[in-house]
């Protein structure tokens, strides 16, 4: 397995395993990789002959006041990791290399309505760099398939819509979320947690069961149904970003008619922000 640094590297790389008429797979993360990572990478394993996993902290995508100079970046351990994994390259540029000429004035890929709220709402810009910096990614490596993880709910709607509507010739392909044993979804910034924080964090997709039940029990009052799962998650210690509940293909508010249904959250824990989602079906 190669580290690779630069576009024209990768790409040589990529012409020969075309020429062996290999299925080209992608993997993008922003490294300090776990277990949910490590799953995206066997489903393009099962799926590709081929997989490059990219390992990139995107600027573009952070706020001002979020956490990019922090991020933890651990690329010798993620290099093992990948390594025991079975991924065939690693894309690892540096900033300049994805953006030679800055990042003022660069071309950006804005995606309309699935962008707007939940995540879009709190974190301005967040899906435009988000989705530009995939938009690339997928540009340079030209994959067959890319698999992407389904806790960032919103952003595989955005990424799947924004390669629908750039005509771009890749499967997208979402993979479930992977949990710690008491519940927790898996994140890279499951680390800023402290001891007391990560036995509170569970709490949260404790509480999306919890609306699931009661979706699934026939309760419909749905305002209710978050605002009193808001509270829950207030007294549990959490402060919540958001609570809601969507159509699950489309990201719109639900109806009464609604029968496939996410249920999407982000919130506070100190200062670390964990998301999570759980689908419901109600037909």
């Amino acid at each position: 397995m190669n580290t690779l640094h630069s576009i024209a590297q990768l790409r040589a790389a990529l012409a020969r395993a075309r020429q062996e008429n290999k299925r080209i797979g992608l993997v993008p993360t922003m490294g300090n990789l776990h277990d949910g990572h490590i799953a995206l990478v066997a489903k393009a394993l099962q799926r590709t002959d081929y997989v490059v996993v990219s390992i990139f902290v995107n600027p573009l995508q952070f706020g001002a006041n979020e956490d990019l100079d922090s991020y933890p970046r651990t690329l010798a351990e993620d290099q093992r990791k990948l390594l025991d994994a079975g991924a065939h390259l690693i894309f690892a540029p540096n900033v300049s290399e994805i953006y030679p000429e800055g990042m003022d004035g660069h071309t950006l890929i804005s995606v309309p309505v699935v962008s707007e709220g939940l995540c879009g709402a709190s974190r301005p810009g967040h899906f435009n760099g988000v989705s530009t910096v995939v938009g690339k990614l997928l540009n340079i490596v030209q994959p067959d398939l890319a698999v992407f993880g389904e806790k960032d709910f919103q952003q595989l709607a955005v990424i799947r819509k924004m390669a629908h509507d750039l005509c771009l010739p890749v499967q997208i392909m979402g993979a479930p979320i992977v949990r710690a044993e008491d519940g927790l979804a898996l994140s890279s910034r499951n680390g800023y947690l402290g001891e007391e924080q990560r036995r509170i964090a569970p709490r949260l997709y404790q509480t999306l069961q919890q609306i699931q039940q009661q979706l699934e029990s026939g309760r419909r009052d749905f305002p209710a149904i978050i605002e009193e799962a808001r509270l829950a998650l207030i007294e549990a210690g959490f402060q919540p970003d958001y609570l809601d509940l969507r159509e699950a293909e489309t990201l719109q508010p639900v109806t009464s008619a609604s029968q496939d249904i996410v249920i999407l959250a982000a919130a506070f824990l100190g200062a670390t922000r964990l998301i999570d989602n759980l689908r419901v079906s109600l037909a």
